[in-house]
């Protein structure tokens, strides 16, 4: 995909540009549900082939990686437009996603943690200038984890609500035993690595998305999220495939707005990165290579002044 993506986009141009405000979109719903039900079907596919003993090494190797991609690119973007949702029968498919790749966490996380806190300290999964991918992914993992769930320890104390860590590590275990009784313990390894396969490449994008930017500090009080806040990437093709998750400032600004809504912010008000999000996936994971892309990016919009239009609540 890091290869395709560039030569796609540059063909099909830069972005297919902006819906109209307040435009409906009738059948985005459909589609994601079927998009998270085709996931479901892939992965026990997989599972299946994995289990069977009857594929060859090569053709292990490539399953697992298209597998994998397709988890990590896609089923993950759908499963956090979905947990973005207000019906409550797509949210619980969203959560069904993470809860079978084992990262549920992520749901109460990334809703309670990540879009509170983004671009400050106190989000795990914001990186900080300089850190490499490979020393932000533990650190974000394991941080996500902790804050989730001190978040949803606070929100527990109210009368006749379940703490859904409960779900999320007892889901968890039971996919685990699942595979291992349904497929065999062979599958069940393949599905531990197609499992963190996925969890870095969801990670790999909080990490691209939001590398050295911070909101500016003023006493004990943090300036509204706004576009300054996350790299966008208006690659029209890859923008498609992901369902338009490189378009990550207005989704931080409107967390609600569905995913065909989400607009770019004018060209002088945020961020770009210079390749499509799958490019600088592969990027970042050269410490050395994305630093010479991005640091001097990172330090043109520190030394920006913040105007009043760059900051939306």
């Amino acid at each position: 995909m890091a290869v395709l993506a560039p030569l796609a986009d540059m063909l099909a141009g830069l972005s297919f540009g902006d819906a109209e405000e307040g435009q409906p979109f009738p059948a985005t719903e459909t589609g994601l549900t079927l998009l998270a039900l085709t996931h479901f079907a892939l992965l026990l596919s997989a599972l299946s082939a994995f289990g069977s003993n009857e594929l060859t090494l090569t053709e292990r190797v490539v399953l697992f990686l298209g597998a994998g991609m397709w988890f990590g690119q896609v089923a993950n973007a759908v499963a956090h437009e979905l947990i973005h949702r207000s019906r409550r029968s797509l949210f619980r498919l969203g959560t069904a996603i993470y809860v079978s790749l084992l990262f549920g966490h992520h749901v109460s996380a990334h809703r309670l943690v990540h879009h509170s806190h983004v671009a400050t300290a106190r989000d795990p999964n914001s990186a900080r200038l300089g850190e490499s991918f490979w020393r932000f992914f533990p650190r974000a993992w394991w941080g996500s984890f902790r804050q989730g769930l001190a978040a949803e320890r606070a929100r527990a104390r109210l009368p006749r609500r379940l703490n859904p860590y409960l779900i999320w590590v007892g889901g968890a275990g039971l996919w685990i035993i699942g595979v291992w009784i349904g497929f065999g313990p062979r599958a069940m390894v393949d599905y531990l690595g197609l499992c963190l396969y996925a969890q870095m490449q969801l990670l790999l994008s909080d990490y691209v998305q939001h590398y050295g930017l911070r909101r500016a500090r003023t006493g004990d009080r943090v300036e509204p999220v706004g576009p300054r806040h996350s790299w966008d990437s208006p690659h029209a093709l890859s923008s498609l495939g992901m369902v338009n998750a490189p378009r990550h400032s207005d989704h931080h600004a409107h967390p609600g707005r569905p995913y065909p809504a989400l607009r770019l912010s004018p060209q002088d008000m945020r961020p770009l990165l210079p390749y499509p999000l799958p490019v600088m996936g592969a990027i970042a994971m050269v410490p050395p290579l994305w630093r010479r892309v991005m640091d001097h990016r990172v330090a043109r919009m520190q030394a920006e002044p913040v105007g009043e239009d760059s900051q939306r609540p």
